[in-house]
C-alpha cells in the first residue's frame, strides 16, 4: 500500500459527513506520491526542485506513472509546480483504480464533491491497514489530512514529527501552500460570480 492509497482510504472513512473537495484531495494525493518517491530513493529534492533518479519505485501502477511524469531535464520543477501538474484530476484516477479493484462501490459519477454515503469502501486488509496507520497517528497521514481540514486526526508523537526527513516536511508544507492557493482561487471565483449575478439582477 502506498501513502496515497492509505490517504484516500482514510479520507473516505474519516470524512463521511463533511465533503472533501476533489481538488484538495488531488493535491494531497500528489504530495503523498512524492513522499513515497522520496522514501524509495526514486527522487530527491534539490533547492525545492524535484530531481528524478534513475529507477522507478516498485510495485504500484499509479506511483510508477507518477515517476514517469517527472521532468527529466533541468530546470526541474519546483515541488509546488509538480503538485499542481500531477494533482490535476488525480483523485478521480485513484477512485477509479479502487473501483476497478472492487475495493470501492456505489461511487457517484457526477457532482463536484464526494459525499456520504457514496463512495463506499469495502472491508479489506488494505483498508484495515490504513485505519491502523491513522489510529497510530502516522505523521505523514496526519499532516496531509490536517492540511485538507480534517482536524479530528490523532496527535502524532512529537518524536515522530521531529524524525521526519526535511524533504518530507518540505512536501507537506508545499501541499499546505497549494491548498491555500486553491482556496484563494475558489474565493475569487465566488466573488466574481456574485458580482456577475448582481449585475444581472440590477439590469432586471
Amino acid at each position: 500500500m502506498t501513502t496515497a492509497r492509505n490517504l484516500l482510504m482514510v479520507v473516505l472513512d474519516s470524512a463521511p459527513g463533511g465533503a472533501v473537495s476533489p481538488g484538495d484531495l488531488s493535491l494531497a494525493l500528489a504530495g503523498a506520491e512524492l513522499v513515497d518517491l522520496l522514501d524509495a530513493g526514486a527522487v530527491a529534492l534539490r533547492a525545492e526542485r524535484v530531481v528524478p533518479g534513475t529507477f522507478p519505485p516498485p510495485g504500484d501502477d499509479l506511483l510508477t506513472q507518477s515517476f514517469a511524469s517527472l521532468r527529466q531535464e533541468e530546470p526541474y520543477e519546483t515541488v509546488g509546480d509538480w503538485l499542481w501538474r500531477r494533482g490535476n484530476g488525480l483523485a478521480e484516477e485513484y477512485l477509479a483504480a479502487l473501483e476497478e479493484e472492487g475495493a470501492l462501490t456505489g461511487r457517484r459519477r457526477r457532482g463536484p464533491r464526494f459525499t456520504a454515503p457514496q463512495p463506499v469502501l469495502q472491508d479489506s486488509p488494505d483498508r484495515r491497514r490504513a485505519a491502523e496507520l491513522w489510529s497510530s497517528a502516522d505523521p505523514v497521514l496526519v499532516g496531509l489530512t490536517e492540511e485538507m481540514g480534517l482536524h479530528d486526526a490523532p496527535v502524532p508523537d512529537p518524536g515522530r514529527l521531529e524524525a521526519l526527513d526535511d524533504s518530507v516536511t518540505l512536501v507537506l508544507a508545499a501541499v499546505g501552500d497549494a491548498l491555500l492557493e486553491l482556496a484563494g482561487v475558489r474565493q475569487r471565483r465566488a466573488v466574481e460570480q456574485a458580482a456577475f449575478d448582481n449585475v444581472w439582477r440590477g439590469s432586471d
